[in-house]
């Protein structure tokens, strides 16, 4: 007999709306229909249940990155994001040479094949000299589809999104190539205009890397990439909602905008998610985290912006309490929307029978107390 859990008595999200006093039975690794009378395992009274969170754009946390072409630092990361209760995760890579961004690729891919990664997203090389962030300038290069090709042919089959700025010479060939395989073209680090960038969604780009950073602002006369990947309804738009990344009015009108079905919130975390201060590897940079914010230590990028040391659990509290968003919405933006975009919409991303059990268990404040992946307890709540 596989044991049951059944959790009561907590505002449970789902597709429809938050049912209060919910309850949500577990069987074995999947969500099970309820049964009218079966006593509860656990009373979540004053507590919320949410689905587990799906980060489709992190490179690290607990001081380790995805980029390091180590299977166990790899683990780590992913450990510590599973602790703030994101239960599925891509892997992001940063810009690097292609023989090395390959290499990378043969160690993720094989975490994706055992199941405890959900694939891999190549952030990098080819994106815009003028918007590279915290990406090493040198090692830039235009998108050429042979290139492309390599890197996915590198992944096994596990290559779920890439970003590259559309603009640079082979960007609409290779947009069009990575949809021919069904990896996701996302437009990012780009110093696009606005009719490139539609061009861009005409030939198969869908989604929005972290909107706003990285590209030009948006200006009355000269509105760019951010106003037609807001307009356009194929595309959903990556938000880093740490406090620093984005002003909160910027987020409302990414949400006015966009809407709440075309939202995806992401970490874009590096190896200090979940640390302290000090000094982290990033790719081949050195990054100094100063009161929780990024930023590239030396070079021609020093100061920049380096991902964020967010994990999503403070994303959720951070919209729910200071952008005032209704919690559905959120879990749109943290669940169900980069679920589908992964194309994994009927395994996670809700709290309906027959999907996996991953969950999130938040208090009266929005802390997370619990997570649960495909049916066991990572972090139990101390409740009965």
């Amino acid at each position: 007999m596989v044991e049951r859990t059944v959790l009561a008595g907590a505002r449970v999200v789902l597709p429809t709306g938050v049912v209060e006093d919910g309850r949500v039975t577990v069987d074995g690794r999947r969500i099970a229909d309820d049964q009218a009378g079966e006593p509860p395992t656990f009373d979540l009274t004053g507590h919320w249940i949410v689905p587990g969170f799906v980060d489709v754009h992190v490179h690290g946390g607990g001081g380790a990155s995805f980029s390091s072409g180590d299977a166990e630092e790899a683990l780590t990361a992913i450990r510590t994001h599973r602790a703030h209760g994101t239960t599925t995760m891509v892997a992001s890579t940063v810009t690097g040479d292609l023989d090395d961004l390959a290499r990378q690729a043969a160690v993720l891919a094989e975490l994706t094949e055992q199941g405890d990664l959900a694939g891999i997203h190549f952030e990098g090389p080819f994106i815009s000299p003028h918007r590279c962030g915290a990406h090493q300038p040198g090692l830039l290069r235009d998108p050429d589809p042979a290139d492309v090709r390599k890197l996915v042919d590198a992944a096994r089959g596990t290559a779920r999104m890439m970003t590259l700025a559309p603009e640079l010479p082979g960007g609409l060939a290779s947009v069009r190539l990575l949809a021919d395989h069904g990896v996701v073209a996302a437009v990012g680090h780009t110093d696009s205009t606005y009719e490139a960038a539609l061009e861009a969604v005409d030939a198969g780009a869908t989604v929005a890397t972290h909107l706003f950073n990285a590209m030009p602002s948006l200006l009355h006369r000269a509105p760019g990439p951010i106003a037609a990947l807001l307009e356009d309804e194929r595309v959903t738009v990556e938000l880093i909602n740490d406090g620093t990344h984005l002003h909160p009015a910027v987020l409302e009108l990414a949400f006015a905008r966009a809407g709440a079905d075309r939202v995806a919130f992401i970490t874009d975390a590096m190896g200090a998610a979940g640390m302290s201060d000090g000094m982290y590897p990033l790719g081949p940079m050195s990054v100094e985290v100063k009161d929780g914010v990024a930023r590239i230590a030396d070079g021609p990028t020093a100061g920049s912006i380096a991902g964020s040391t967010l994990t999503l659990d403070t994303a959720f509290k951070r919209a729910v309490t200071v952008d005032r968003l209704p919690v559905e919405d959120v879990v749109r933006a943290l669940s169900a929307n980069p679920a589908r975009l992964l194309g994994l919409g009927d395994r996670v991303g809700s709290l309906e029978p027959g999907m996996d059990a991953d969950l999130v268990v938040l208090d009266g404040s929005y802390d997370l107390v619990g997570v649960m992946r495909k049916g066991e307890w990572l972090v139990r709540p101390e409740v009965r």
